[in-house]
């Protein structure tokens, strides 16, 4: 990132998350607060900027990724689980429309990402809830367990973590690090994760677009780095301790969220996973 400025990958994110609403019928993933936050001069052009085959695809990953991501929240606010860390929350808004009460939200971002959010939250007239706690923190330069730990997380208890859209951005290491102190925390933490497929296994045209991405994010300031392997990335997760691991291709996606659709939305291409690794098994 560009010291000082906001992620504009989590800008664009967060318009393609908005331009869902507006667009794709059925709703893959229903936001009434996508459009608001962006505010009114950004939410005017998201028809325009949305247009086109690799936007839609884009659009259908980042709907899908978000519905997944609240599912698998879902099943663990089912299993007893009182806590949940984005990491990397970009202008999500779960914390703000959250249906469970007993459970508290810890929102992790840049410093400069997070504080544009507070700003559009304000300027949308979207209330913070008591519930939430906002947590700035630079992830190449800073620890974000002590500041999570400082700001109320209580480290022995079991929490679902969201690490969507960051991976790509952070080398290998650092990946690896976060997914180990994730499970060290506690072993029944669990986390919702995409990531990049290593260019090796790309083929002609999946490798195009790529490309054609990376070049675009890096001119934002915000290069691709972080890229793997699915075997290795599960077999990675395992040796870590998660107990399961159910990593989802474009095939996967397509099939349980896509299907029947008239309108012809699907996830295309093989350029990213998304992925659960579980910490308990219905406990």
């Amino acid at each position: 990132m560009i010291e000082g400025r906001p992620s504009m990958t989590a800008r664009r994110v967060a318009m393609r998350r908005a331009a869902h609403q507006l667009i794709d019928r059925p709703l893959v993933f229903e936001d009434p607060l996508a459009v608001p936050i962006l505010g009114p001069e950004v939410a005017a052009t998201l028809e325009v900027e949305s247009a086109g085959r690799a936007e839609s695809r884009l659009r259908a990953f980042i709907a899908v990724r978000s519905r997944y991501a609240e599912e698998q929240l879902s099943m663990a606010v089912s299993c007893g689980v009182r806590q949940y860390v984005l990491l990397g929350a970009g202008l999500d808004t779960f914390a703000y429309r959250n249906p469970f009460p007993d459970l508290h939200i810890f929102e992790v971002d840049h410093p400069a990402t997070q504080a544009w959010k507070r700003r559009c939250l304000s300027s949308a007239n979207i209330a913070v809830p008591a519930s939430l706690r906002f947590i700035p923190v630079d992830f190449e330069k800073e620890s974000w367990k002590e500041g999570l730990c400082a700001a109320g997380f209580a480290a022995s208890e079991p929490a679902f973590f969201a690490w969507l859209g960051v991976t790509f951005y952070l080398a290998e290491d650092v990946v690896w690090s976060t997914l180990r102190l994730i499970r060290s925390l506690c072993a029944a933490n669990s986390v919702v994760l995409d990531y990049m497929l290593s260019r090796t296994l790309l083929n002609k045209d999946d490798l195009a677009e790529h490309d054609a991405l990376a070049k675009r994010v890096a001119a934002a300031g915000e290069p691709l780095r972080g890229l793997f392997e699915p075997r290795k990335m599960h077999d990675g997760l395992l040796n870590i301790g998660y107990e399961a691991v159910e990593d989802l291709g474009s095939a996967d996606l397509n099939a349980r969220y896509f299907s029947g659709r008239a309108d012809g939305l699907s996830v295309c291409g093989e350029l990213a996973h998304l992925l659960c690794a579980v910490g308990w098994q219905g406990k």
